[in-house]
């Protein structure tokens, strides 16, 4: 349908007059959404989007970025930001298009499994000459430990992506994506995202659902299990909290309902791989790994690595375990291989090649290395290993001392380099404030072997250049990405007939405990939320009494002004500096610390930001609502501290004080009272445990003046959010009588008082019930015992020395509690220790 003949006007007219535009200025880049004649592909969405005009366009691109950033997506530790950027305009495929597409890729993870099994079996293709020996011997993902383990069935790749890009001539393979390819996860959050601020354009588009592919992937994984592992346990292996794609890692091991551990949380004994609890080993079966093939192993791979398992190499040659894609697929990444490809698939398939890459030459022949060398400035140069090297780049953007560096690092190493032409990649609308712009597009796609064929996700994940000038898509400079929908057909997808059929005597593989690792993020995000509430109620109440006493020294409110500030410091660590011609300015400037500035240990921008960093390490066993809540409190924190308004201490702890009780409320009310539960209120209760004592410490540990203490005793316990309770029972007579002791009553022993210290010992007693948790109840009975039957008269004879001892003493065994916690149940492994090797350079020698 043209533009003239659509029932669409503005956008695609203006958007088609840019296209115009950048072809009139030598641009040959194909559109996905106009063709260079002016007929419109899906014109359904265009009609949507005229709908919504750039106003409404800019409204959903705002509402989508919010969602990126409550859900945390692209976020990594320490803190969540919103570092995922999506269009929320979806880059469609129809039916006939996609078809042809999905064969080729079937086709070409097909010859690339052949040419994995091939190098780690007889090596037939490279004794045939098919493929360049050099091009293999010196690629540092070619791992000799590796050869002859396989994994059952009859494909070595079971899991392939590839970054494709559409030129003027079809589309072509940028990259293939392995070793451990990531993004299945990014493409079904962009779904969700896009789904929800397109909902109408989405339900009237029948594009294909991705969640069905999950399950294959599921599917796979199972059929992967060593021989006769009829109901396997299957583990996702992580670099770790920090790493890039840990959003992905997370969201495939939740969407499959498998641990996502680390190398800490395994362990070869006899032969096979566990995986280690708080209670006992539970054998591993399937890995799917997501760490680099030579970091698997510190024992037959990297001495240095601690992202692997010491003994896993064994255990896989052994079949004890399989690795999922297995140890050393990273090799056929290799771009140099593209100039042969062609004729491998025809000797090993006897196809042609549906899907070739860019004109590639490999700079360990000596006639291509001379065209790169003399053409550099035309050619995008790229290693041939991704592990240990630098990125691609485009000749044209290096200068001239960086063409002659990069030609010497070719001459020095030629097999480690290759070269492709510039790709002008197809461009995609992307919504900007001037209206719709072209960028350069390229497409990650995923497959998944079943049986003996590949399984295509309907669909992937787009990314697009960051300005309409560049032509090549590098994630390093910061990527926006799209949403793919590909539109049903009549033909029900392969996944809808895929079911896991159980053993007939049922799964013996129970549920695990929580590793040390996870048990201890549980337990830091317990403490670190209770500590960023308590210290932002000492703010608040500090806050206040500074408003009403600063100006009034010598009266009892100034007094127990200073002294909560004092306690403030003693509590937190953050003191006030010495001015005393701007005391005021001073203190406030201490109270705007405590609550904005995260670098610092004591404040409560620190505890949220550590809190919301243990949350991103067990995001896959916490709602996306946990993690809304931290991304929306450390976000309010952050653009308070950038703001130059008035500081406003009573708005910003209110905010910390509504996202903590949020937070509990979702612990209290939301979760199963299982170990995730177990271990972070456990930090809660021990932390709360620990603010009471500090509080009381050095507030009412030491006798005031009847007026000031009167105050004291107040403030304390409107910290504690107990004055209304406290209030109550002064006027109906119950308790004591004295302020300070009916603050030791309602916040030292009241059992039924969830802020007192008997509260929180009878939790933790129940808590650790367990036929394991013996030691750390005898702690927990002692601290407890200290609190009964106290001799309120003895505690307050004299300067309360009495009452001073006792805190201190309960301070002692609280923190002797926390250390035996830890060691008891997130104590990680010792470190092994491999046998020296010598330096391989990497070619072999």
């Amino acid at each position: 349908m043209s533009i003239a003949a659509a029932s669409v006007t503005s956008l695609a007219e203006r958007y088609a007059a840019t296209l115009a535009a950048r072809r009139a200025e030598g641009h040959t880049a194909l559109d996905e959404t106009i063709s260079p004649e002016g007929e419109i592909r899906a014109a359904g969405i265009w009609e949507h989007l005229e709908g919504l005009g750039t106003r409404g366009l800019l409204s959903r691109k705002r509402e989508v970025a919010r969602l990126a950033r409550d859900e945390g997506i692209g976020a990594t530790a320490p803190a969540i930001g919103a570092r995922w950027q999506v269009d929320p305009i979806p880059l469609i495929f129809d039916e006939s298009e996609w078809a042809p597409l999905a064969e080729g890729l079937q086709q070409r993870a097909r010859l690339l499994d052949a040419i994995l099994t091939d190098l780690y079996g007889e090596r037939r293709l490279l004794r045939d000459h098919l493929l360049p020996a050099e091009l293999f011997l010196g690629h540092d993902g070619y791992l000799l430990p590796a050869d002859s383990v396989t994994i059952p069935g009859p494909r070595q790749l079971p899991v392939a992506g590839a970054d494709l890009a559409r030129g003027p001539d079809g589309w072509v393979v940028i990259t293939d994506r392995t070793q451990a390819p990531a993004g299945i996860g990014y493409a079904l959050a962009n779904r969700r995202l896009v789904t929800r601020v397109m909902e109408p354009l989405f339900l009237s588009s029948r594009a294909s659902r991705l969640r069905g592919f999950f399950d294959v992937l599921q599917h796979a994984l199972h059929r992967a299990a060593p021989a006769g592992v009829t109901s396997p346990r299957i583990v996702l292996l992580s670099p770790g909290p920090s790493s890039d794609t840990a959003y992905d890692q997370a969201l495939v091991a939740t969407l499959l309902g498998h641990p996502l551990v680390v190398a800490d949380d395994l362990v070869v004994r006899d032969g096979a791989v566990w995986l280690r609890t708080g209670g006992r080993r539970h054998r591993v079966h399937v890995i799917q790994r997501r760490v680099d093939g030579d970091w698997m192993d510190s024992l037959d791979l990297r001495p240095d690595s601690r992202l692997g398992v010491p003994g896993l190499m064994a255990a896989a040659r052994r079949g004890a375990v399989s690795v999922v894609n297995p140890i050393g697929s990273g090799v056929v990444e290799n771009i140099g291989m593209a100039p042969y490809l062609e004729r491998v698939a025809r000797e090993v398939l006897g196809e042609d090649l549906r899907l070739a890459a860019p004109q590639t030459w490999w700079c360990g022949e000596r006639a291509a290395r001379s065209h790169v060398l003399a053409n550099m400035q035309d050619l995008v140069i790229r290693p041939t290993s991704r592990t240990n090297r630098p990125t691609s780049r485009p000749g044209w953007e290096m200068t001239a001392a960086e063409r002659e560096e990069m030609a010497a690092q070719i001459e020095a190493e030629p097999w480690a380099w290759a070269a492709q032409e510039l790709v002008d990649s197809s461009t995609t609308p992307v919504i900007t404030k001037e209206g719709l712009s072209p960028r350069a597009m390229v497409l990650r796609t995923f497959r998944i072997a079943i049986d003996d064929d590949y399984v295509v996700m309907p669909g992937g994940l787009a990314r697009v250049a960051s300005s309409e000038n560049e032509s090549v898509v590098l994630s390093a400079r910061g990527v926006l990405t799209k949403d793919v929908w590909v539109l049903e057909g009549a033909q029900a997808p392969v996944w809808s007939s895929l079911r896991l059929v159980p053993s007939e005597e049922g799964s013996d593989i129970a549920m695990p405990s929580l590793t040390p690792r996870a048990a201890g993020d549980l337990y830091w995000l317990g403490r670190y939320g209770e500590r960023a509430e308590s210290t932002a109620r000492l703010v608040a109440v500090a806050d206040n009494l500074v408003d009403d006493h600063i100006s009034r020294p010598g009266s009892a409110g100034h007094q127990a002004m200073e002294i909560l500030l004092e306690a403030l410091t003693q509590i937190t660590g953050i003191s006030a500096r010495l001015d005393p011609e701007d005391r005021q300015g001073a203190v406030i400037e201490q109270l705007r610390t405590l609550l904005l500035e995260g670098d610092r240990l004591g404040t409560v921008a620190f505890a949220a930001e550590q809190t919301a960093e243990n949350a991103l390490a067990v995001r896959e066993l916490l709602s996306r609502e946990t993690i809304g809540i931290l991304g929306a409190l450390t976000d309010r924190l952050a653009n308070e501290r950038e703001s130059e308004d008035l500081f406003d201490a009573q708005g910003v702890a209110t905010s910390v004080l509504q996202a903590c009780l949020a937070l509990a409320g979702i612990f209290g009310e939301s979760i199963v009272r299982d170990e995730i539960w177990l271990f972070v209120d456990a930090g809660r209760r021990l932390e709360r445990a620990q603010a009471i004592i500090g509080l009381l410490r050095h507030t009412i540990a030491e006798r005031r003046s009847p007026v000031a203490e009167a105050v004291i005793v107040e403030m304390a316990l409107r910290v504690s959010d107990s004055l209304i309770t406290y209030r109550r029972r002064m006027a109906a007579g119950v308790g004591s009588v004295v302020p300070a002791i009916a603050a030791i009553e309602l916040l030292l022993e009241d059992p039924t008082n969830p802020r007192s210290l008997r509260f929180q010992l009878d939790r933790l007693l129940l808590t650790f019930s367990g036929d394991d948790g013996a030691t750390i109840r005898r702690a927990v009975a002692a601290a407890r015992d200290l609190t009964t039957d106290l001799d309120h008269e003895t505690l307050f004879a004299g300067n309360r020395e009495g009452l001073a001892g006792l805190l201190a003493d309960l301070d002692a065994r609280l923190r002797d509690l926390s250390q035996a916690i830890e060691q008891e149940y997130f104590a990680p492994q010792r470190p092994s220790r491999a046998f020296a090797v010598p330096e391989w350079d990497g070619a072999g020698r």
